[in-house]
């Protein structure tokens, strides 16, 4: 049976919540397999805009969705989110969300300690979302981390935060921040497990059951491909592994029963925060793209840096992923721009480069080398048929198709679920 793994290949904000929501209609189950609510995936069903953190974007389909190991959660995020979610009329229970016993929890300390030492930074901040996302899975690597199998055990709870907590009160005083309050956040969190210890299970042990009842699964990561803290723009990434990869490690399942893998690109590109970015654009096209687009961060509300695509990138991801086909995004928002432009390759220093660098000061000093397509005038978000495109959006799009020796299986053309042409349905291949 077709189990799909979605990842971003860009900086992340491509719209991979609108595409999993859409491909949750042809699947059983959708795992969210790493990152935190440090991402944001935003879906406009009937008119209506849902956002969400955690939970696997497949809840609008009313699938059953799991929250993976790989992920770092914050319970009072999470407990937010299914409230949100309740008043918006999707009740969540047991029976549709199973969270990992093995995923490890954001703590009011690992906040704090992002806080505190992004701040210290000055001009040289990395840009991070301040959620406590990199100091809960440092804790993870050193083996210190806290798990929700560790909430539901009120003991071994409590002795590891006094422990924590006593270790990050010496390590704030060095910054003249606040002490914390072991026993506080004891008893802040023994209301989260009170809440959310029914849906805590064994994901992997549940997926392995839905794989052998022949159950399709829909796999859902966050941020972009160029965020991977051992692929991306190092320093300026995120701090887990966002690469197809991550959804074996990240849900607990082995690599055989991944049948596709789907990138998500928009039809240009655009990062949030600080790093390297070789096509950005600081002229009227950039800014009327960063308009039109409503680029704004859907975690953070920052203003995201727009460019035109750059198939070096893309094709960095097409390798690092494995990707069996591509979905382009926000196609309509190139509408009325008379040229358009496709970065193939690097200028460094008079040498052409076509694989990208990990070597920031090369980047810094990268320019990009165009190749220039015509634009098209029409409004593409009601057409609904990939021939009913204009001769030249098709050109663009096949293009697209040629430099990466990608397919291009999905075309999204407006933010809502409608707004989307389905050339292959992965499901049904």
């Amino acid at each position: 049976m077709p189990n799909i793994v979605i990842v971003g290949t860009q900086w992340g904000d491509e719209g991979k919540g609108k595409i999993v929501d859409l491909l949750s209609a042809f699947a059983d189950g959708v795992v969210r397999f790493q990152g935190g609510n440090n991402a944001g995936h935003t879906m406009v069903v009937n008119g209506k805009q849902f956002i969400s953190h955690l939970v696997p974007s497949g809840i609008l389909q009313r699938k059953k969705c799991y929250i993976g190991n790989g992920v770092v959660v914050d319970p009072q995020v999470l407990i937010e989110e299914i409230d949100y979610l309740r008043q918006s009329g999707l009740a969540i229970d047991p029976s549709l969300l199973g969270i990992s016993e093995r995923a490890h929890l954001i703590m009011p300390y690992h906040k704090v300690l992002d806080r505190v030492r992004e701040n210290s930074k000055g001009e040289n901040k990395i840009g991070t979302t301040g959620r406590g996302i990199g100091p809960c899975y440092e804790d993870k690597a050193a083996r210190r981390g806290i798990r929700f199998v560790d909430l539901l055990d009120p003991a071994v709870f409590a002795e590891r935060v006094r422990t924590a907590v006593a270790e990050t009160n010496a390590y704030l005083a060095i910054f003249a921040a606040d002490p914390l309050d072991a026993d506080a956040i004891i008893a802040e969190y023994e209301t989260y497990a009170a809440t959310l210890k029914a849906y805590v299970t064994n994901v992997s042990a549940q997926l392995s059951r839905d794989l052998a009842a022949g159950r399709r699964l829909l796999f859902e990561g966050a941020q972009g491909a160029h965020l991977d803290i051992d692929h991306g723009t190092y320093p300026f990434v995120t701090s887990s592994n966002t690469v197809a990869g991550s959804a074996c490690t990240g849900a607990g399942v082995g690599p055989g029963v991944l049948t596709d893998i789907l990138g998500i690109a928009k039809a240009y590109t655009t990062r949030v925060g600080r790093g390297p970015f070789p096509t950005e654009l600081f002229d009227d096209v950039g800014e009327a793209i960063q308009q039109k687009g409503c680029e704004f961060g859907a975690t953070t509300g920052r203003r995201r840096r727009c460019g035109w695509l750059d198939t070096v990138l893309l094709n960095n991801a097409v390798r690092l992923n494995g990707l069996t086909g591509l979905v382009i995004t926000k196609l309509d928002i190139l509408g009325g721009q008379e040229q358009l432009n496709i970065c193939t390759g690097y200028d460094y220093r008079g040498a052409i480069i076509t694989d990208f660098p990990a070597d920031l000061s090369i980047l810094d000093e990268c320019k990009p080398v165009y190749e220039s397509l015509p634009g098209w005038s029409e409004d593409l978000s009601g057409i609904r048929r990939y021939a009913d495109l204009p001769d030249v959006t098709r050109s663009y799009l096949e293009r697209i198709e040629q430099l990466t020796q990608t397919p291009i299986s999905i075309v999204s053309v407006g933010p809502g679920r409608e707004q989307t042409i389905l050339r292959t349905n992965p499901f049904e291949i």
